[in-house]
């Protein structure tokens, strides 16, 4: 059967959800719905926005699904909320995980997954409730990804690492492995860790500093 779908949001988020889950034929989508204070149109993607207050009214939750397509927003906690809130509701929560991505664990991926295309997730790794990853990571054998983490794209994360909740980690970080990485922690873009890191941690990666030659006098360009 076609599973019918409510995405929550109606960002940039929303509308790749839109895109990725509407190129999966086991869905439907439906409608969009976010909070009625920020309803601003009353069509998003050719598909009604409808207030959240309403959505059970419309979409009753034994009938639909719904995916909560929102950001990282204050370290993923607007999205934690919303996903928590979606369940108080009695929805089935949809994850996403893309047939172009190698998927060798057995499956151990939560509800509100939002998994693209060329990540590797190898054996005995196992993905939280409600967890982003962006394209093109690898998450090592033995693993642990948290509920409500966001990952960005191209990051390493090697075997037996403990990655704890909330935390967002940006691209081409690289996390060795048997660490284990505090709750609410900011892993920068490019950050290496190599050791274990305190919850609500920020790691910032070394920016690549500007040459004092200017392009223009470049002899080998």
């Amino acid at each position: 059967m076609t599973r019918r779908l409510v995405i929550f949001g109606t960002g940039d988020i929303a509308q790749l959800a839109h895109y990725y889950f509407g190129k999966d034929p086991r869905f439907e989508i439906v409608a969009f719905t976010v909070d009625a204070a920020y309803v601003r149109e009353p069509s998003f993607c050719g598909l009604p926005v409808i207030p959240f207050e309403e959505v059970a009214g419309r979409y009753p939750p034994d009938e639909y699904e719904m995916f909560v397509a929102l950001s990282y927003a204050k370290l993923n906690a607007v999205r934690k909320d919303k996903y928590l809130e979606t369940k108080a509701k009695g929805y089935r929560i949809a994850s996403y995980v893309s047939r172009q991505a190698t998927v060798l664990n057995d499956d151990h991926i939560g509800e509100n997954c939002f998994i693209l295309e060329d990540n590797t997730i190898q054996p005995f790794a196992r993905i939280g409730n409600n967890v982003t990853l962006w394209s093109g990571n690898h998450i090592g054998h033995h693993s642990i990804i948290s509920d409500h983490c966001f990952l960005a794209s191209h990051i390493v994360v090697s075997g037996g690492v403990v990655v704890g909740e909330q935390c967002f980690v940006g691209v081409n970080a690289t996390l060795r492995d048997h660490i284990t990485i505090g709750e609410r922690c900011v892993i920068g873009a490019g950050a290496l860790m190599l050791a274990d890191a305190e919850a609500h941690g920020v790691y910032i990666g070394a920016a690549t500093e500007r040459s004092r030659v200017p392009s223009n006098r470049l002899r080998s360009l």
